[in-house]
């Protein structure tokens, strides 16, 4: 056999067999396999020669795997030769021929018709045109993915020359798509479809279209929002600080040393600065001056250049005149007009406002010897004034009466009796008068100081009836007498004790009567103590004086506490008391009960600094004052009703009406201020007569309608307020007389004040040593 040409492909046609499967499976296929390739390569080295040109298409038959299952199938393993070769080809490329042939096949059983055209490449060498396989719905490749282009980053321009525009991945061309008409141009724009963008695709060459997605990241896009969905632009503010004033540090480290060293960097700076300007080199600023340019164009008129007189009219504004001269104007006037040497005088030494004229009158023999005239151009410009500040329209003038405005206040004559003059005055004390009581029957006067003694007086006669010295190293702070006229007991605090005193003035059977009101306490205390040995330590301590010598001036108890008293006030049964200790912190507001010796601590924490405290004249009511604010609380409930703010800066003292809805506050800023606790908690009236700070208010407690005040320039103030059941009338405050004579000491007035329980009396004690009744 003639040499074969080795660029010729060659191709085989095989079939399945079923007597090779029997062999594969009666071989296991272990040796089999490695025979069956020693017999093709064999095959290829030996009888590569010998194969024939019709070989070399049977070989290509293995690149072909789209072949159906009825062209696959065939009835031989014989290698098919040219001549039948080219009549398959004949009969594939004739369609008619190619059907009958088919039917022939498939009815006689022949052989399958070829599926390629045989024609001669550029070499004259027969190339192989295989037909495109449709896989109709039997093929597996039905639902395989769009061919794609596979070209790469090539440009599709590169294409332009070719009616193709790229390979799929099978290496076979891909054909450049129609392009419409102008009219099919004209129909698509019409009729947009959905993702439609008028741009082509450059690695495809179709119509480019986006998905709903992409339109919408456009569209964001466009309108210059964030491109993510679901961004806010707006997110919740994280609060990285509060408003809230932590009151402890968040670090416990010390303070560094450079926040209380100065700054060695900036003592430099300024000494640069100081040098700079003192050298001249930096100015101060001085603001440009505002040069006002007048306006040429603007045109100026004169209301009065051609005044004619017109009647009289509201719209006319006739031009000020200026009055007609006098004779004292005349430079020779009659001799009644001529001032004497003392009015002459007179009017020299007065100043420019209080004089009645601006000239005095002169006589001149001639009228050739008239001087100038020194204050011509003076009247010219005021002159001027007056036609530049004339009024432009006529205003009518109200005729109101200023006393008409003011309140109709009764006349202090209407409003007797109270206290207008001293009647008495008491001496004896060394050294400040702190304190001073009325007794309830209104016979005797109680009153303590810096020399830490008790001393009673007779009111009427200022007499002084019984004395006892308590403390020599203390002053004594306060005293008060029980209310009640059954028993007659003085309270007086000095230092950190407070003492009851029955004076040796009073009839036996009052005595025997007030040693049993002090006395009842001691049993139930020692009860209680042998019944309840577990409590706590008391609050106070209820014990008998261990002097002898006050013990014979009549002191039968004392209550030790645990700071400094400057308050006591008694509540109307006479059988509770409270004190007050500015510096006792939490036990600075204690109520004591006296048949029981028993002493309570109401506050555990009290805001603010304590000042003084009371008991409401009918009601389970408690009044604390502290600096800014005045407390009410519920006793029987023992809740907080209300906070009175009366705007004072620090609260001196205060005291409550004898009826309970009002009540009067004194501080030390000068102020005197009404509240209605009906009304609100704000004050109602605020007075200021004082120049000084007020240390005592009171109300008159025996029905009359008197309250007054002590301040520390030495004077009282008496009011006349009165107070009606009637909600819609207000209280009438009317101030009636300022009650002066005691001496300013040390900055200090008048220290403290009490009434008499019937009478409209009123007893003050002063820093000069002395008491003083005003009736």
């Amino acid at each position: 056999m003639a040499p074969q040409d080795p660029n010729k492909k060659r191709k085989a046609i095989t079939r399945d067999s079923s007597e090779a499967d029997q062999i594969v499976l009666s071989d296991g296929g272990g040796n089999l396999e490695a025979g069956f390739l020693d017999g093709i390569l064999s095959h290829s080295e030996e009888e590569g020669s010998s194969l024939s040109n019709s070989d070399e298409s049977a070989f290509d038959e293995e690149d072909n795997a789209d072949l159906d299952d009825s062209e696959e199938d065939f009835g031989s393993d014989e290698i098919l030769s040219d001549e039948e070769g080219e009549k398959r080809n004949n009969i594939g490329l004739n369609g008619s021929a190619g059907n009958k042939s088919n039917l022939a096949w498939e009815n006689e059983d022949d052989e399958p018709p070829p599926n390629h055209v045989v024609t001669e490449d550029a070499n004259g060498n027969p190339r192989y045109i295989y037909q495109d396989i449709d896989p109709v719905y039997a093929s597996d490749d039905s639902e395989a993915p769009e061919t794609t282009n596979t070209i790469g980053n090539i440009p599709l321009s590169f294409y332009d020359s070719y009616p193709h525009i790229g390979y799929d991945i099978n290496g076979k061309k891909i054909a450049r798509p129609a392009k419409g008409e102008a009219l099919d141009a004209l129909l698509d724009s019409i009729d947009i479809p959905k993702g439609w963008t008028g741009l082509t695709d450059p690695n495809t060459g179709k119509p480019l279209e986006l998905s709903e997605q992409e339109l919408n990241l456009l569209k964001r896009i466009q309108m210059n929002e964030v491109g993510e969905e679901g961004y806010d632009p707006y997110p919740a503010t994280i609060e990285y600080f509060t408003s809230k004033t932590e009151l402890m540090p968040l670090s416990a480290a010390p303070e560094p040393k450079r926040r209380f060293v100065p700054s060695k960097h900036e003592a430099r700076r300024v000494i640069k600065i100081v040098k700079a300007i003192r050298e001249g080199r930096i100015l101060p600023y001085k603001p440009p001056q505002e040069e006002d340019e007048e306006d040429l164009n603007m045109q100026r008129y004169d209301v009065w250049a051609n005044e004619a007189p017109r009647p009289d009219h509201a719209m006319n504004v006739p031009a000020p005149k200026v009055p007609p001269p006098g004779y004292d104007e005349s430079y020779h006037p009659p001799p009644e007009y001529l001032p004497d040497k003392n009015e002459k005088k007179a009017w020299e030494e007065a100043d420019d406002e209080d004089r009645q004229k601006e000239y005095l009158p002169t006589d001149h023999s001639s009228f050739r010897k008239i001087p100038g005239y020194d204050k011509f151009t003076k009247e010219k410009f005021e002159r001027c004034l007056d036609l530049y500040l004339a009024p432009r329209i006529r205003r009518s003038k109200l005729n109101i009466d200023p006393e008409s405005l003011l309140p109709k206040l009764p006349s202090p004559d209407e409003l007797r009796p109270f206290p207008t003059t001293c009647a008495t005055i008491f001496r004896g004390h060394q050294g400040r008068v702190r304190s001073i009581a009325v007794d309830p029957s209104g016979i005797w006067l109680a009153s303590g100081g810096d020399d830490g003694t008790i001393r009673v007086w007779e009111l009427l006669t200022g007499r002084q009836l019984w004395h006892v010295k308590i403390s020599s190293e203390d002053a004594l702070n306060v005293v008060r007498w029980r209310p009640g006229t059954d028993a007659v007991i003085l309270s007086a605090a000095v230092g950190e004790d407070i003492y009851f005193v029955i004076p040796p003035i009073i009839s036996p059977e009052l005595e025997s009567r007030s040693n049993t009101i002090l006395d009842e306490g001691f049993g139930y205390a020692s009860s209680k103590s042998t019944s309840d040995s577990t409590a706590k330590s008391p609050a106070a301590q209820w014990i008998r004086p261990t002097s002898a010598r006050l013990a014979d001036a009549g002191v039968l108890l004392k209550i030790h506490l645990r700071s400094t008293i400057k308050v006591i006030s008694w509540h109307r049964r006479g059988d509770y008391l409270t004190t007050v200790s500015p510096s006792g912190q939490s036990s600075s507001v204690a109520i004591h009960t006296l048949s029981r010796h028993l002493t309570q601590q109401p506050f555990r924490h009290l805001k603010g600094l304590p000042q003084s405290a009371q008991f409401h004249p009918t009601k389970p009511i408690f009044f604390v004052a502290t600096q800014r604010t005045i407390r009410t609380y519920d006793l029987s409930k023992q809740e907080l009703l209300k906070i009175v703010q009366p705007g004072a800066r620090w609260i001196s003292s205060f005291d409550v009406h004898p009826l309970g809805d009002n009540l009067i506050v004194g501080s030390y800023d000068k102020r005197l201020l009404w509240h209605d606790l009906d009304l609100s908690v704000r004050p109602y009236k605020t007075l200021r007569y004082h120049k000084k700070a007020i240390r005592q208010v009171k109300f008159h407690t025996g029905g009359l309608p008197l309250f007054a005040d002590a301040s520390d320039d030495g004077s009282l103030q008496i009011f006349h307020g009165k107070v009606v059941g009637d909600l819609m009338e207000n209280a009438t405050i009317v101030p009636v007389k300022v009650l002066r004579g005691h001496g300013v000491t040390g900055s200090l007035g008048v220290l403290d004040l009490d009434w008499h329980p019937r009478e409209p009396w009123c007893v003050s004690a002063g820093a000069d040593g002395t008491c003083r009744l005003w009736t």
